[in-house]
């Protein structure tokens, strides 16, 4: 099979008829074998009715409907995991994506032997103000942090090869962050390909401004897992262990202080009323808890169990 499309949705009820029939008219335009896999993350309207009703029009069409709203990560993982085309597109269900891209991101994967291409929305149909700039300086951050240079680490249309989609682990929140999990996985050939951005049509946008908030903790997160992820004791042992040998020094020199002074008989206060002691000893105590975070995560690592992060309702 040449092409898997992964399309994850919420209440879109609308825009997937017409999807549909684009993507249909594509793919039968370049005698491209594909499959279609709608990921319904718990829709409230007509969605899923939709979808069951495009599975008996078209062979090619599938359909995964979670029990409620996972998440557009949780979606995703479920489409990687069923796909089977030997190149996995992914694309939003509102018609934002246009269906036109798909020829030339499969022949940069196939052709040109990308690992992973991210559309760029170059020219963009959003609010300046509350999705545009903050937008940029999203993109700006993630660049900056990860070492990965895309324009557009948002856009819902990327194109992976299939052995990427099958190594890389989605969970979380960490869908826009694929091309960085990717690199950190050994896949290193990403490119980008400029690509429509077209005009919502129907509906509104399912994200608001906390996307971008969300995003920013992820990408700390993200940038913690990539470095220590699989050795959180070098990070928290190593501050832990500076905090506490500062503060038992600090201890020890306001203890040998004291004891000079009495033997040479000058006055001073108790050890107790000196600010110094405190500043020190609390150090200690963070920095043995900084420790055992450390030496805690080390033990979930080796103990962990990879756990259900969605419930499937129903599968066609």
């Amino acid at each position: 099979m040449n092409i898997s499309i992964v399309i994850p949705l919420l209440n879109e009820q609308e825009s997937l008829p017409e999807l549909h029939q684009w993507i249909k008219k594509v793919m039968d335009q370049h005698q491209y074998t594909y499959e279609v896999l709608f990921i319904d993350d718990g829709s409230t309207d007509r969605s899923w009715a939709v979808i069951e009703s495009l599975c008996q029009e078209n062979p090619c069409v599938k359909g995964i409907r979670f029990f409620r709203n996972y998440g557009k990560s949780q979606a995703l993982h479920a489409g990687f995991a069923r796909a089977q085309g030997d190149v996995v597109i992914t694309m939003d269900a509102d018609l934002q994506d246009s269906p036109d891209e798909i020829p030339g991101l499969y022949k940069m994967i196939t052709e040109e032997n990308y690992d992973l291409v991210s559309g760029w929305k170059k020219k963009r149909y959003d609010n300046v103000v509350t999705k545009n700039l903050p937008s940029k300086l999203f993109n700006w951050a993630a660049r900056k942090t990860s070492g990965v240079y895309l324009n557009d680490f948002n856009c819902g249309l990327k194109a992976y090869r299939n052995l990427v989609v099958k190594n890389v682990e989605v969970s979380g929140e960490m869908h826009r962050y694929i091309p960085v999990l990717a690199k950190n996985a050994g896949f290193n050939r990403i490119g980008e390909k400029v690509v429509i951005h077209q005009a919502r049509k129907y509906g509104e946008s399912k994200f608001g401004m906390s996307r971008f908030i969300n995003g920013f903790l992820d990408l700390i997160t993200i940038w913690f897992l990539s470095r220590y992820g699989k050795r959180p004791m070098h990070l928290f042992g190593a501050f832990g262990a500076l905090m506490f040998v500062l503060g038992f020094l600090s201890t020890g020199f306001i203890i040998v202080v004291k004891l000079i002074k009495l033997y040479t008989g000058f006055h001073t206060i108790l050890v107790t009323d000196n600010p110094l002691f405190y500043i020190a000893l609390t150090s200690m105590i963070i920095g043995t808890q900084l420790f055992l975070a450390g030496f805690l995560g080390e033990i979930i690592l080796r103990t962990k169990n990879n756990e259900e992060r969605y419930k499937i309702a129903e599968e066609r």
